[in-house]
């Protein structure tokens, strides 16, 4: 019992460590709206700055992550152009085979299976000839319509406090729980110092 009061130091240093590592990962989100005390204005960081983060994260997506240059390359696959060309082609074919049928009696009559095959033959090596150029198109078409920074911005500023601080901690649970407890342990390590001091003391 003599050497019982140098374990209530640590046990008191780390209970501090703990709490006020806690309190912090909290106050990352809370209070999500300013509380004044004292004349001094109290607000979560995200809460605050959510305009800032959604700016710097549209930012990191389109610097680090997701470019238009990404899009190119997958474009420009040749995978992904043959995949393409063979929906046109299915289209094509859907249309030579019905369509035409439809669009008038004698038209269906005059184009029997030869002709048929022969149009497919004809505009499947026209889509092939032309595929690069569309495809280039398409690309551009979509860099001038698609911007990163500005749907990710939007997206994370309409975000919810609520949405945005599950997010993370469904993210980041594991990283704010290893925060609370290195609270504790370093609180412990400073509070077995104290004790080892005052001992020597």
């Amino acid at each position: 019992m003599e050497y019982a009061k140098y374990l209530i130091a640590p046990l008191i240093c780390a209970l501090i460590g703990w709490l006020t590592n806690y309190l912090a990962v909290k106050m990352l989100f809370h209070p999500r709206r300013p509380v004044s005390i004292l004349g001094w204005k109290l607000q979560g960081v995200f809460p605050k700055r959510q305009k800032e983060l959604a700016l710097n994260l549209g930012l990191l997506v389109e610097k680090e992550l997701i470019s238009h240059q990404d899009i190119q390359q997958v474009i420009n696959n040749p995978g992904f152009r043959n995949g393409f060309k063979e929906i046109l082609d299915e289209y094509f074919q859907e249309f030579l085979s019905r369509k035409t049928h439809s669009l008038h009696p004698v038209l269906g009559m005059l184009l029997n299976n030869s002709v048929l095959s022969a149009l497919k033959s004809l505009m499947s090596r026209e889509m092939e000839k032309h595929l690069p150029e569309i495809m280039e198109k398409i690309a551009d078409q979509l860099e001038q319509s698609l911007d990163f920074k500005e749907v990710v911005q939007k997206k994370v500023e309409q975000f919810s406090m609520e949405k945005l601080e599950r997010i993370l901690f469904t993210i980041m649970k594991k990283e704010f729980r290893y925060i609370e407890i290195m609270g504790a342990v370093l609180g412990f390590a400073i509070g077995i110092f104290q004790s080892f001091f005052i001992f020597m003391i």
